[in-house]
């Protein structure tokens, strides 16, 4: 059975007030739990916040009951990997059952603050999967010892680990990774697109699991759409503009550096711009429809970021006429 989760997005919200809408959401009927955006930098300087995930990830962990994790974080760059493995286990063994490690390849918007190289997606695919292999081998509890292509490991142990295994799921947009993922992951997240790209994604995980003797329909799948609902036509378009523009940008954006460079980008960007990519509708029959749509893929876990500042209408106006219209086994 699907269930709807609420996408805490830190880049445009500060983090006190998102964990009342997360309290709302969960009171509201979003089942799913939480996928926290794991940020340096907002996308534009409009968005305005960009805290740390990890801090607010413990909070949410008290004021809330339902599931959480990271969409996403990269490893290798502001952090080591066994830095992301200690975060990781220590809030699953505070929040047991509840706690999932979202990873993906990274944007230099939020990693080049460190300085160094940007490598190309090749490579920066290939330390995110040489990172699962040392989370994974750390979770175990043992002494660990890695010596790689891009990382190494001197004798580490967590002392804190959790009694239920913190699964790691892989956000991924293309189809080698997506293969990568079904082989040496627990599942999968990807973001809203075309139909015809979600089915090459989902088929390439499967292909992946079955690679690595795995079975893929017991392995997770997490789906992040972005909508833009407000209570009129005008309103939803002047957020979707205004608000998330870099979900009207249809190019890779994981080589830009600055917000400010995103906010010249921005001017570009025009209605059209949004279509296979996000929604934007005052119509919550259409909002419905959508929902439906990836819930009838088979997805285990659809998150909504309605990139409107007034989250505690879209909250309840969601829990109230569009949740409860959904069909979910």
């Amino acid at each position: 059975m699907t269930k709807i989760g609420y996408a805490a997005m830190l880049e445009q919200f500060h983090p006190t007030d998102l964990l009342d809408w997360a309290e709302q959401s969960e009171a509201a009927g979003f089942e799913a739990g939480f996928q926290v955006s794991e940020h340096f930098h907002p996308w534009t300087p409009q968005q305005g916040q960009s805290a740390f995930a990890w801090s607010f990830m413990g909070a949410l962990g008290q004021r809330t009951s339902l599931p959480f994790g990271t969409a996403v974080t990269c490893p290798g760059f502001r952090y080591h990997p066994a830095v992301i493995a200690h975060a990781a286990a220590t809030l699953g063994a505070m929040y047991p059952g509840r706690f999932w490690l979202g990873l993906g390849a990274g944007e230099a918007l939020n990693e080049h603050v460190i300085g160094g190289e940007w490598p190309e997606i090749g490579e920066r695919s290939r330390m995110m999967f040489e990172s699962i292999e040392i989370i994974s081998k750390l979770f175990s509890g043992k002494v660990v010892k890695h010596d790689g292509d891009y990382f190494t490991l001197e004798s580490a142990r967590l002392y804190t680990i959790p009694e239920q295994p913190v699964p790691i799921y892989v956000a991924t947009a293309g189809p080698v990774n997506a293969k990568r993922t079904g082989k040496f992951a627990d599942g999968i997240i990807t973001v809203g697109a075309a139909d015809e790209k979600i089915a090459m994604l989902w088929d390439k995980f499967r292909e992946g699991a079955k690679e690595a003797g795995k079975d893929a329909s017991a392995m997770r799948t997490q789906l992040q759409i972005h909508i833009s609902w407000a209570p009129t036509q005008e309103e939803a378009e002047e957020n979707a503009l205004k608000e998330w523009p870099n979900g009207g940008m249809p190019f890779p954006k994981q080589d830009i550096k600055n917000p400010e460079d995103f906010a010249n980008i921005a001017k570009l960007v025009r209605i059209e711009n949004f279509k296979d990519r996000m929604l934007i509708s005052a119509d919550l029959e259409e909002h419905t429809a959508q929902i439906q749509k990836f819930v009838d893929m088979g997805f285990d876990e659809v998150y909504l970021h309605n990139v409107g500042r007034d989250q505690a209408s879209f909250i309840s106006t969601f829990g109230e006429k569009v949740l409860p219209n959904l069909k979910l086994s």
